[in-house]
């Protein structure tokens, strides 16, 4: 019985990640949901749950609520931009298959739809993402919550409201093209190659938490955004902007930076992650995951270890700004 128990909650384990992922924004804090609705779900009556998968989800919601009001928490005194934790794969997939790559397969897991869950409440964005996410109707949402059916329609209802409101470029079919045109920019160190690159409106935002150098306020405009990147190039050595490793960042062309020990002429960095938006055919926006803490999410392999994932980057600079 507990071998049928443990293959009925595997199959729908990549549905719970999603849920878990969308709510949170954060890899660790999903797998850990999923781990701990098992757990629920193992010490329960299984005879007296009529629909597993709504059961679990409910689960899922209300120990991602628990996590979410954690992070508000947490938010209030982080160091710089806070951003989701970023789930970075081989740009030809996960092998063998990982749950997490079917997590960021669709539009609502990119990046700068995430940023804009972030700016909701933990309440209206549970009551947002488990209703018109995951189809979660509202009588259920509102046990989640401790609220009303109605208090979490009007719940909902916001969150709907600010997340049309913050216009979120939809996917962009030359994405590729565009980043592809923006790293052998940056590459050139030139800057009128890279500001032709960009969107006039580009922006940069950095999550490094205080343990590296990035950017602690949001760069805003095309001339801000070159200069910045080309100064990480003058600062630790051309070879910074020339050993990444292309990757699905999100599901989209991103990159994943390794780190270096540094040199005699240039400091040492840690590894970090970088993700794209491309807005009419420019890179429209730059997220630079710098904070290590928040790299559970990459699912690289290791280059040295054919066959073998390269554990989530550490390390950090000391001396961050």
């Amino acid at each position: 019985m507990q071998d049928i128990l443990v293959d009925e909650f595997e199959a729908h384990r990549g549905h719970l990640l999603s849920v878990g992922y969308r709510l949170t924004g954060s890899v660790a804090d999903a797998e850990d949901a999923v781990q701990e609705a098992w757990l629920r779900l193992r010490d329960t009556d299984r005879d007296r749950i009529v629909n597993l998968r709504a059961w679990l989800t409910t689960v899922v919601g209300r120990i991602c609520l628990d996590h979410l009001r954690s992070a508000a928490v947490r938010k209030e005194t982080y160091v710089g931009q806070w951003l989701p934790e970023p789930v970075v794969m081989p740009l030809s997939g996960a092998t063998p298959v990982d749950p997490l790559d079917a997590v960021v397969r669709g539009e609502d897991a990119r990046i700068a739809a995430l940023v804009v869950l972030d700016t909701l409440g933990p309440d209206q964005r549970t009551a947002f993402v488990l209703h018109d996410g995951f189809g979660v109707p509202f009588d259920a949402i509102a046990q989640v919550l401790g609220t009303s059916v109605a208090g979490s329609r009007q719940l909902a209802s916001r969150a709907r409201r600010a997340v049309a409101a913050a216009d979120v470029p939809p996917p962009d079919p030359g994405h590729d093209a565009a980043v592809e045109h923006l790293l052998v920019a940056l590459a050139s160190g030139d800057l009128q190659a890279v500001l032709d690159a960009l969107h006039p409106d580009a922006l940069v935002i950095g999550d490094a938490g205080g343990t590296t150098r990035t950017a602690v306020n949001v760069l805003h405009g095309a001339d801000r955004f070159a200069r910045f990147f080309l100064g990480l190039a003058a600062k630790y050595g051309p070879d910074a902007l020339l050993t990444y490793r292309p990757a699905l960042v999100n599901g989209r062309l991103g990159i994943l930076t390794p780190g270096s020990p540094g040199d005699d002429t240039h400091p040492g960095f840690a590894a970090r992650v970088a993700g794209f938006t491309v807005r009419d055919g420019k890179v429209w926006a730059a997220y630079d995951f710098a904070n290590p803490t928040k790299l559970s999410g990459v699912r690289m392999p290791d280059p040295t270890e054919p066959g073998r994932l390269a554990d989530p980057p550490t390390g950090h600079d000391t001396n961050p700004c």
